[in-house]
């Protein structure tokens, strides 16, 4: 089981007691980020893009536990830019198991191994090491835009799983994924030793310098049927079953924006952590002053219409397991079938299996990248 029964207990008796009071909006995991600036230029994040003044910023720690208590969700996702530059994150780290939250320390990893030497961080069920990684080698190195990353990545990985920290790691795709390589990843991780994988679908950042390689919704459900289908016993998600079944085309749901609510340097973020479309000072006024009905795919929001990402439907999914016996009904069959034969999937699987391609070679076949982008795109992530 990727998840530890505490934190599902923890978990369901939060979302039934907020069923109980009829609360129809309510957070489930605090998206904290208490810095933008961070040691990769990834070309699909708009995080960085920031000027250097904002980068320069750093989050007061006691505004970032204001937030954690004023949220009061469950769980609390520490991403960024990279939060092991982020100069109170052993104090905001201790502070948070002290609230018994449970924590996702989202990192590139790029300092990880030198701050578990360093003494930062102590083995918790509450803490979890949420480690990006975006493929194999070969696919992570070239999203993040710089080789040797994933080797850095690896190794530690496999020291925090020895020094006894609760590891996952979270993955997201883009247009061009090699599905039989996404697969062959999934088992280098497991055989890592890492306690579950998170997986989404990249969405556009405004702020991001490449768009043209995030997946569309049509694209993001057949990527995800050949990935997901004939799945192998051993694969362990850190995620909603349902979702995983949302992302294979299986479920239809409405993004629920206020599961995830964001936090930063500028207040709480209107109306999710993937859009930015204004600030308020208070949790209250982004769940009661937020127009809610012009975000999701059933407004007619232009910026929804492809967005599948985990910040705003995993809570839809959560949310649906507790809201009903069929919600509860289909996550337990989704836990117990959870192979999902599909022959269908089988049979593109080998055909794409016949003529692999690099991440590179695959975005100009899909007519994404041009000759003359493919290889800036190739001297930046060299020179990176």
């Amino acid at each position: 089981m990727a998840v530890p029964l505490s934190q599902m207990w923890t978990v369901a008796t939060y979302v039934l007691r907020q069923k109980l009071r009829r609360q129809s909006r309510y957070p489930l995991v605090l998206m904290l980020e208490p810095l933008f600036r961070c040691n990769l230029a990834c070309a699909g994040c708009g995080k960085i893009q920031y000027p250097a003044h904002i980068l320069k910023q750093d989050l007061p720690l006691e505004d970032a536990l204001r937030a954690v208590d004023e949220c009061d969700a469950p769980m609390v996702s520490i991403p960024g830019g990279e939060p092991l530059m982020y100069p109170h994150i052993r104090e905001l780290i201790a502070a948070l198991v002290k609230r018994r939250k449970y924590i996702y320390l989202c990192t590139n990893a790029i300092l990880l191994k030198e701050k578990l030497d360093a003494g930062w961080f102590t083995p918790s069920k509450y803490l979890t090491l949420s480690i990006h990684m975006d493929g194999d080698q070969e696919h992570h190195d070239f999203a993040v835009c710089r080789e040797g990353t994933y080797d850095i990545a690896y190794e530690a990985i496999r020291e925090a799983v020895e020094r006894g920290f609760r590891v996952t790691t979270n993955t997201t795709l883009f247009a061009g994924a090699d599905a039989n390589a996404v697969r062959k990843f999934f088992d280098a991780m497991m055989n890592l030793g890492v306690e579950g994988m998170t997986i989404s679908p990249g969405y556009a950042y405004e702020k991001a310098p490449d768009q043209q390689n995030f997946l569309e919704r049509r694209n993001t459900n057949e990527l995800f049927e050949m990935i997901l289908s004939n799945r192998k016993k051993q694969w362990k998600f850190n995620q909603s079953p349902l979702f995983l079944e949302f992302l294979m085309g299986k479920r239809e749901y409405e993004c629920t924006p206020w599961g995830n609510p964001t936090f930063n340097i500028f207040g709480w973020q209107k109306p999710c952590y993937l859009l930015q479309e204004g600030y308020v000072d208070t949790f209250d006024e982004l769940i009661n002053d937020t127009e809610w009905e012009n975000y999701g795919r059933a407004s007619g929001n232009a910026k929804c219409q492809q967005c599948m990402v985990h910040c705003g439907y995993e809570p839809t999914a959560v949310d649906h397991t507790f809201s009903s016996f069929g919600g509860i009904w289909g996550t337990i069959k989704a836990m117990i079938f959870n192979t999902y034969a599909n022959p269908g999937a089988k049979r593109r699987l080998k055909e794409e299996a016949k003529n692999p391609r690099s991440p590179l070679a695959r975005l100009v076949e899909l007519g994404i990248a041009d000759d003359v982008k493919a290889e800036a795109v190739k001297e930046k992530a060299g020179a990176a």
